[in-house]
C-alpha cells in the first residue's frame, strides 16, 4: 500500500520492511526493545505529517469515529472552503 504523499512512499516501504524484520527476527524471539526501526519511523512520520498538511487534513480528524454516524454519509466539504 502507497503512502498518503507519493514522496513518503518509499520511506513507508523501508519502515515496513524494517519493521516486518524486526518482528520476526527479534520481537517474536522475545527481544521486545523496538528502537532499531524509530530513526525510519520519525522521518516517515514527519513526511506524512506533511503530506496531510498539503491535502489540509488535520490530525484531530483522523481520530474522528464517523463510521456508523450520521457524518459518514455527508459529503466533505469543496477543497479550499
Amino acid at each position: 500500500m502507497n503512502s498518503i504523499g507519493e514522496n513518503c512512499t518509499q520511506l513507508k516501504k523501508d519502515y515496513d520492511n524494517c519493521f516486518n524484520n524486526w518482528f520476526s527476527d527479534r520481537f517474536l524471539k522475545g527481544d521486545t526493545d523496538d528502537s532499531l526501526c524509530a530513526p525510519l519511523f520519525k522521518v516517515y512520520q514527519q513526511c506524512v505529517k506533511e503530506a496531510m498538511k498539503q491535502h489540509q487534513i488535520e490530525f484531530k480528524e483522523i481520530e474522528n469515529d464517523y463510521l456508523g454516524t450520521k457524518d459518514e454519509e455527508q459529503k466533505p466539504p469543496p477543497k479550499g472552503s
